[in-house]
């Protein structure tokens, strides 16, 4: 495997993932964030260039400092040939199998190469999935080949005047001082290692809430290092108010003003939320998201 660090080949490899979305919105996504100051430090891997056929974004080394951070030691993966996936995996050092770590992508064929690659170093696979909802203007990235969004209808929800119908809420950024109640309310969370993620993620990426009366927020959001919008939640007492929507609302308007991609995954069978998230917009894509949590048989999840 090749390691991309060209700022020209990084933004010619970022246009070229457009052409492959949906399947290429995990890489194109990460891409993103390294081609505008790379918070999370983060590297690209490819088998050739410029002719490519696997794309594999990892954390870099001094990242993956602890073996059983599964929230840092993520590796972002997108193939043409996701047959072939195997050999890349077993015959290169691009993956420390050594740690507890997770491989997301949005192609299910991944799958068999990742658990015969995971075998052959006797390290546990677990395999997780969850529908992928997108926006029409991602998916126009692919046809036009563009890296830019272009001009969207609104969706028809409340917007600017939500403060002045109800002065006791505020739309605002999410500040991380409030990681420990994201961490809280995150079920893939809380504990020390989740919220040292949601930290990072809060400081150095896109995040909002709607702050309510006492000041606190009661509704938030945030995106992780491959531009999925998640960690979406509202406090008990303050759920189907519209909170959420306006939150979200908001929130996509700014991310389409700074030229931002973003998509989203939901549980199959969370019917509530996939309803939801189609009336702000999403709309199934042809392809799943899908996550491979890996570990050695040494190091036991927890």
């Amino acid at each position: 495997m090749i390691l991309l660090n060209n700022s020209h080949k990084l933004l010619a490899l970022y246009k070229s993932l457009a052409r492959s979305i949906p399947e290429s919105l995990k890489v194109y996504g990460s891409v993103y964030h390294i081609n505008h100051g790379n918070p999370f430090n983060m590297e690209v891997l490819v088998d050739s260039w410029p002719e490519y056929q696997m794309v594999i974004i990892r954390p870099q080394k001094q990242e993956m400092s602890d073996d059983m951070d599964s929230y840092t030691n993520v590796y972002h993966m997108f193939s043409k040939e996701p047959q072939k996936s195997q050999e890349v995996l077993k015959n290169c050092e691009i993956i420390n199998w050594k740690q507890r770590f997770q491989i997301q992508g949005l192609q299910e064929s991944l799958g068999e190469g990742i658990r015969a690659a995971a075998f052959s170093k006797s390290v546990k696979v677990e395999h997780s999935t969850a529908v992928l909802l997108v926006t029409e203007d991602i998916l126009k990235l692919n046809a036009s080949n563009e890296s830019k969004f272009g001009s969207c209808a609104e969706t028809g929800h409340p917007d600017d005047d939500f403060e002045s119908e109800t002065p006791n809420f505020k739309y605002a950024q999410l500040a991380v001082s409030y990681s420990g109640l994201v961490n809280d309310n995150w079920k893939r969370g809380r504990n020390e290692r989740s919220l040292r993620f949601i930290k990072r993620c809060i400081e150095d990426l896109p995040a909002a809430c709607m702050l309510g009366p006492e000041g606190i927020p009661v509704s938030w959001v945030t995106m992780d290092p491959s531009c999925e919008v998640g960690m979406a939640y509202s406090m008990e007492k303050y759920r189907r108010t519209g909170n959420m929507a306006r939150v979200m609302v908001r929130y996509m308007k700014y991310l389409r003003q700074k030229n931002i991609p973003f998509y989203l995954s939901v549980l199959e069978e969370n019917e509530y939320s996939r309803r939801f998230v189609r009336q702000l917009g999403f709309f199934e894509a042809s392809c799943e998201w899908h996550q491979w949590i890996c570990y050695p048989q040494n190091l036991v999840p927890f």
